[in-house]
């Protein structure tokens, strides 16, 4: 008995000393280190463990990035009719959408647009470039289509800014460039919109209002189904 209580008191002094003496600092044995360290390939490595040795690869063939929709109006001048014609603004024409637009618009285009949209920005006023037109031009007749269009693709010595701004972002700004059009023109202020619950579709297609009619449509014709099926049970 007394044996055993020695050796009780033993095992509990040992524990204490192993555990007082841990490093925190210092990691414990690793049975299994890779499953803790992993490996650092660099991206543009070669190694044998990858097919044809090289750690990057291309994505897979019809992939797009996460949040980015295709845009179906191709770049050049049938494009731009199109889109002229018919691409119209999907966000509603609310105080904080023109306000977003603004200030979006004076970071990106009143450097050369001008703060009224007149073509005199200060890089005109210095002369730095020449043969900026106003919004009111009336041989360009800008829409909200064809303002999306050249914000996107870019035209003359107008780069793309679709690198720089989100798909909401120009259609805010588009919102305000045509709010400066129609002050050149001497038309009276557009009334603001309500802001619905409803999420807006920002996809910049010819398609999509048909492609969201369309899903509803395929939506009441399983509901259809699925009661015809219940009634016949």
């Amino acid at each position: 008995m007394r044996s055993l209580f020695h050796k009780t008191i033993g095992f509990c002094l040992l524990g204490f000393a192993v555990v007082s003496c841990q490093d925190k600092e210092d990691p414990n044995y690793q049975y299994m280190p890779d499953m803790y360290e992993s490996v650092g390939y660099e991206t543009y490595g070669e190694y044998e463990v990858f097919e044809k040795g090289q750690e990057a690869k291309l994505p897979v063939e019809g992939s797009i990035p996460r949040g980015w929709m295709p845009y179906d109006y191709e770049n050049n001048a049938q494009g731009y009719e199109a889109a002229k014609t018919n691409l119209s603004n999907p966000l509603p024409y609310t105080q904080d959408n023109l306000a977003e637009g603004k200030s979006l618009y004076t970071i990106y285009c009143a450097v050369c647009h001008g703060d009224k949209g007149d073509g005199k920005g200060i890089l005109v006023e210095r002369e730095k470039i020449l043969g900026i037109p106003s919004y009111d031009d009336a041989g360009r007749a800008i829409t909200e289509g064809s303002t999306y269009h050249v914000m996107y693709y870019g035209i003359n010595n107008m780069g793309s800014y679709a690198a720089q701004t989100s798909i909401k972002e120009r259609w805010q700004i588009d919102h305000y460039v045509m709010s400066l059009k129609d002050k050149l023109e001497g038309k009276p202020e557009r009334a603001y919109e309500e802001e619905t619950d409803e999420q807006t579709q920002l996809l910049p297609s010819r398609a999509d209002a048909n492609i969201y009619e369309d899903a509803g449509d395929v939506e009441d014709e399983q509901a259809t189904e699925n009661n015809q099926t219940e009634t016949q049970e």
